[in-house]
């Protein structure tokens, strides 16, 4: 079975190193997340995770979900109890409101566990991360009565919930929406209509499923300014708040997928279900986004967490694995060769993935604490700035390090050579179960197109600008310390790239717009090596200035920071050059071809 352990310590060197996790400690939540008591919950949650998560990732895989003839859906064996022990301990209201019974405690602290959780088993990790989504949609646009009904038993997890967009016919274009929402006169609707890969749509976790579904009222106008958002449960509340009749909603089967074989991926019937309008009537695409912006993030979580999971195995199997000898002579000459870590290809596909790792991790957690600045802040300067930061964070985290989790599970996979192709060692798991995360929520085309065609243009070209000022600020502050010099050249080298292809679709953009759809994917790639080297950049500093102080037992810890932002600024940071190439070609070539001639 694959191992893991969760990068307790590299977590904690981000949020206090990195983030300056105290001096925080004057926000809601962040008063009671001391150092100690985020070290604390940060531990627990990796024993959670390797305890409990993990040994169920290849059962959940093995067994997959099953539907009854009733339309009922079982999980793999052991989900429930797992469940059961993951909400009685009250991992599912971390950074709930306590209004509602959570915990209160800030949303980065939230995503840290995410990570640890998904890594173990992410297919099991998905039923109480779409539930926090369903959370904060009811809780930024529900009414009073929906909060005090439903956010408490969510927050507590005897509840879950989901959310419905896709159709058969339409995904990205939910214009095309056909669902229907009829008014009963009594503050109800009846809602019809098919909606499909809904994941955790049905399954026998909770006493009752919350469905957020999108739907069109009748007579509403055409396209995505008719979409309202309704809430569907499973089981309608009765007059106590407990699980009543059954609703009109059900599962007309499961999906045949790739990977995440233990999450529930429904095709879900409403037939004439009611429902309850969230917010305003038409402007349930808003009330949506809510959810899928905090899903985004989430899904970038997980491409970073099997790109963990696969390097740590990989490394493990690298240390064991012997065949051959070193290219500079035998490195254990005791025994018949030499273990595959000492060759220079293996540690080429190591390092990559430790590389991208360490970085993702800080650039999560530094876009998850601006969320909650966004939110906590006192300054409204702070709150603003954290906001554009946000936006313009979200569709680079979920493209690229779903794009690169991918990547990642592939080359860790190389490394088992035949071995990782087969199922016994797990790794074509991780192989498969990563490729989702670039399709849904999304697919990564469409979170390129986000970034180039509204998140650069926003409110003036605000975020970015503020982007280039404080990269370009951080490069200027250490430009003239000779220790530093090896990751400031290298990350202005790529800000300047960046520029350049920022500028690039500035000018040729507008007149042909398919310049900037051919553009988006290399943009959104530039953008996030830049990101990522950003953040080696600040780790590389904060290690230099704890081993310059005195390190003691860190010392190794700090100074393999500092080898793997070197590694990441000479073999890494390099490709932005490639991506502004591609983006300068514009799209003529992309698009000569005539349509028949594929």
């Amino acid at each position: 079975m694959p191992v893991y352990q969760a990068p307790v310590a590299d977590t904690l060197f981000v949020l206090n190193d990195i983030l300056g996790w105290e001096r925080h400690g004057n926000l809601p939540g962040f008063a009671d997340a001391t150092p100690d008591v985020v070290e604390a919950i940060l531990g627990e949650a990796g024993k959670f995770a390797t305890d409990i998560f993990l040994p169920l990732n290849q059962v959940g895989d093995r067994e997959g979900c099953h539907r009854a003839t009733d339309a009922s859906v079982t999980t793999p064996k052991g989900f429930k109890e797992a469940y059961n022990q993951f909400r009685e301990a009250g991992w599912g209201g971390l950074s709930a409101s306590p209004e509602y019974g959570g915990q209160g405690l800030p949303h980065t602290l939230a995503a840290a566990v995410n990570e640890f959780l998904s890594s173990a088993n992410m297919a099991f990790a998905m039923y109480p991360g779409l539930t926090r989504g369903a959370i904060a949609a009811i809780e930024s646009h529900g009414s009073d009565e929906q909060k005090a009904l439903y956010l408490p038993k969510m927050v507590d997890g005897i509840w879950t919930g989901t959310m419905n967009l896709t159709e058969p016919h339409c995904g990205t274009d939910l214009g095309l929406l056909r669902t229907r929402a009829v008014p009963q006169g009594d503050g109800t609707y009846k809602i019809s209509g098919q909606k499909i890969f809904i994941s955790a749509g049905e399954h026998d976790l909770s006493e009752n499923i919350v469905h957020l579904v999108l739907a069109r009222i009748e007579g509403a106008p055409e396209g995505v300014k008719g979409i309202s958002l309704f809430i569907v449960p499973k089981f309608l509340p009765d007059e106590a708040g407990n699980p009543g009749a059954r609703n009109g909603v059900s599962c007309g089967s499961l999906e045949e997928k790739m990977g995440i074989h233990g999450n529930a991926t429904c095709v879900m019937n409403y037939d004439g279900a009611t429902g309850w309008l969230v917010g305003e009537a038409h402007k349930g695409l808003r009330a949506m986004f809510t959810m899928m912006n905090e899903a985004r993030l989430g899904v970038g979580v997980q491409g970073l967490a099997i790109s963990e999971i696969a390097y740590q195995n990989a490394v493990a199997y690298a240390r064991d694995r012997l065949q051959g000898r070193a290219l500079a002579g035998s490195k254990h000459g005791e025994k018949a060769a030499d273990p595959i870590i000492v060759h220079p290809d293996v540690r080429r596909m190591l390092m990559t993935i430790r590389a991208v790792n360490e970085a993702g991790r800080a650039l999560i957690l530094w876009t998850a604490l601006r969320g909650d600045l966004s939110h906590r802040a006192e300054d409204a300067k702070v709150r603003e700035a954290s906001d554009d930061w946000m936006g313009l964070l979200t569709p680079v985290i979920k493209g690229v390090l779903t794009d690169k989790g991918f990547e990642n599970a592939v080359m860790a996979q190389q490394v088992y050579g035949g071995h990782g192709y087969v199922r016994e060692w797990g790794m074509e798991q991780f192989v498969r179960d990563a490729r989702i995360a670039q399709i849904y929520e999304g697919a990564n085309g469409i979170q390129a197109l986000d970034l180039v065609g509204r998140k650069l243009a926003l409110n003036g070209g605000r975020a970015i600008q503020a982007f280039f000022k404080e990269v370009g600020a951080f490069c200027e502050e250490h430009r003239s310390t000779e220790a530093m010099a090896p990751f400031t050249k290298s990350l202005k080298k790529g800000l300047n790239d960046l520029q350049s292809a920022t500028m690039w679709l500035m000018t040729n953009a507008m007149a042909k717009p398919d310049n900037a759809g051919a553009a988006s994917t290399d943009y959104m790639h530039l953008f996030g090596l830049v990101a990522l080297g950003y953040m080696w950049g600040r780790m590389a500093h904060a290690a230099q200035e704890k081993l310059a102080s005195g390190a003691g037992d860190d010392t190794s810890f700090l100074e393999n920071k500092l080898v793997t932002a070197r590694f990441y600024m000479d073999r890494l940071m390099p490709e932005t050059a490639a991506h502004l190439a591609r983006i300068s070609s514009g799209a003529a070539s992309m698009m000569a071809l005539d349509t028949d001639a594929f």
